[in-house]
């Protein structure tokens, strides 16, 4: 590790853990993520009009670039453990600088696969929740819950900056001067990762945030193919009733987030007369609200039964989804409402989702069994992205949509007051 970040964590040890830097750095890489995640939803209605694709088409497109999102997940946790974690991330950054900068050139349907699906699905399947719960795994003994909840947030931070002025330029400059600026944030990432971010807390002379003095170094690990470590991990979770019941609840959790409201909620906004910016910062009010609502999420983690908290989240999503289509006639007021609900809840699963896995897989495994987890959010995403998409297309409006999400969301409350999250013979994801 460079000498810098060394001095920089023994000058601030007496006063702050340096563990609060790495979330720092962490959070700024979760937040261009999630700015570059969420372009395509101010996309979708000038690349109607520019190319004349269907909305079912441009859907398809980001639905393959959201299940890449999750399916590339459970394999950065494992290339981490096998490569480390800042050259992951750093290749991750460039990818997307790439990816973002290229799509400026598309011309046909399958150009935005290539660039949006493939190359920007792939670098955000890294800078993902994944890559949050491996940080707080390997830097956290103590205010795991809390850590993550604040590197979770960052995806509803990164909408907060984002996407109003986002939705500003496609209007005055068009949607290629938006792909250039995530190219330009994501290449001026790399640098502060290479600077700032060491592998591990032994590497500048400190221990886990809240681990005792005299508790054993963690066990050296062998080096392994990251496609074995993988699904190995995945194998022996299988085994197990507690993960496909995260699984699927989070299933549901990206049905109704990324994969509905953050991909269709501008363009739905568009049906019933508000702009593309009008649109863009009520999503912006409710990513702020999110950020708020998941560091307490975190929080409450720490201190509360996960599966309860997951029961309040889901269900009080799901009536914010039923109710969407009717607040749209209510005014401002009907927004409003949603907006504050909806916002409070929109990714504050995260938090007792991470505590739940850690607590049936333990801690060295946990970041490779939630990234197929996560994985599960993501195909429901892309699921929902689909459908939603196609049923626009052929029914004229998103009502029948946000009554299926709502539906999903009460299914999956009742789902997690199944899981028992309790230690289990957990998967070996690196074995010593």
């Amino acid at each position: 590790m460079n000498k810098v970040t060394q001095a920089i964590a023994q000058r601030t040890s007496h006063r702050f853990s340096y563990a609060w830097v790495v979330v720092a750095v962490i959070f700024l890489v979760l937040l261009t993520s999630a700015g570059i995640r969420a372009t395509p939803s101010v996309m979708i209605l000038p690349l109607e009009h520019e190319f004349g694709w269907n909305r079912s088409t441009i859907s398809l497109a980001i639905s393959f670039n959201i299940a890449l999102y999750g399916l590339i997940g459970p394999f950065a946790a494992a290339a981490m453990q096998r490569f480390g974690i800042r050259p992951v991330v750093m290749g991750a950054l460039v990818l997307l600088s790439i990816g973002t900068a290229l799509s400026t050139l598309m011309q046909m349907p399958w150009h935005m696969v290539m660039t949006w699906g493939l190359l920007v699905g792939s670098g955000t399947g890294v800078a993902a929740n994944t890559l949050g719960a491996t940080i707080v795994s390997r830097w956290f003994e103590m205010r795991r819950g809390l850590a993550m909840g604040l590197l979770t947030a960052s995806a509803a931070t990164g909408q907060m900056v984002f996407l109003p002025l986002m939705a500003s330029m496609v209007e005055h400059y068009g949607w290629r001067s938006v792909a250039f600026l995530v190219a330009i944030v994501a290449a001026v990432a790399v640098p502060l990762v290479a600077l700032f971010l060491p592998e591990r807390p032994s590497d500048v002379g400190l221990r886990r945030y809240g681990q005792a003095a005299d508790a054993p170094e963690d066990a050296a690990v062998k080096a392994r193919n990251p496609l074995a470590i993988a699904f190995d991990a995945l194998r022996q979770a299988m085994k197990v009733r507690d993960f496909w019941l995260l699984f699927f609840s989070f299933f549901v959790c990206g049905m109704s987030t990324n994969g509905y409201i953050g991909t269709q909620f501008i363009a739905m906004c568009n049906d019933y007369g508000i702009s593309e910016v009008g649109g863009a910062s009520i999503l912006a009010a409710m990513g702020m609200l999110d950020l708020v609502g998941t560091t307490l999420s975190g929080w409450l983690s720490d201190r509360f039964n996960p599966r309860v908290l997951l029961f309040w989240y889901y269900g009080l999503r799901g009536i914010a989804l039923i109710f969407l289509p009717y607040a749209f006639g209510l005014d401002y007021f009907g927004l409003t409402v949603f907006a504050i609900f909806y916002g409070l809840d929109w990714i504050a699963t995260v938090p007792p989702t991470v505590r739940l896995a850690n607590d049936v897989f333990g801690r060295l495994a946990a970041p490779i069994v939630f990234g197929w987890i996560v994985a599960g959010h993501q195909l429901g995403a892309a699921a929902a992205t689909t459908i939603s998409g196609f049923m626009r297309a052929n029914l004229g409006d998103y009502t029948a949509s946000s009554m299926l999400m709502g539906v999903a969301c009460l299914v999956g409350a009742v789902m997690v007051l199944r899981i028992k999250g309790q230690q289990h013979d957990k998967p070996v994801a690196v074995p010593a």
